[in-house]
C-alpha cells in the first residue's frame, strides 16, 4: 500500500468537501433560485401574489382573534366582577359603537 503525500491527502479532503457542498446546493435547489432571479417579472408577480395572500390572511386572522377577545370580554362582563366588570363593559360598549359606525 502506498502512502499518500500530504498534498494528496489535502486534495482528497478538498475534493470530498466540494462534493458535500455540491450535494447541499442541489438540495436547496440553488439553480431554480438563480433561474428565478434571472426573470425579474416572474419574481415581482410571485412576490406580489405572496404579499396579497399574506395581507388577506393577516386581516382574516386578526378579525377572528378580535372577535374572540370581544366575545370573552362580554362573558367576563356578564359575571359582574366589581372593578374589572365595569372596565370590560366600557371596552365592549366602545367596540360595539365603533362597529356600528358612530362616534362615542
Amino acid at each position: 500500500m502506498t502512502e499518500k503525500k500530504p498534498d494528496e491527502t489535502t486534495l482528497d479532503s478538498v475534493n470530498e468537501r466540494l462534493k458535500k457542498i455540491a450535494d447541499q446546493m442541489e438540495k436547496v435547489q440553488i439553480a431554480d433560485y438563480v433561474a428565478l432571479l434571472n426573470r425579474p417579472r416572474r419574481l415581482i408577480f410571485i412576490n406580489l401574489y405572496t404579499g396579497i395572500a399574506r395581507g388577506v390572511g393577516i386581516a382574516i386572522g386578526f378579525t377572528v382573534f378580535a372577535a374572540l377577545i370581544v366575545y370573552f370580554l362580554r362573558m367576563l362582563g356578564a359575571l359582574n366582577l366589581p372593578i374589572i366588570g365595569d372596565f370590560i363593559a366600557d371596552i365592549v360598549k366602545i367596540v360595539q359603537i365603533q362597529l356600528e359606525g358612530r362616534a362615542y
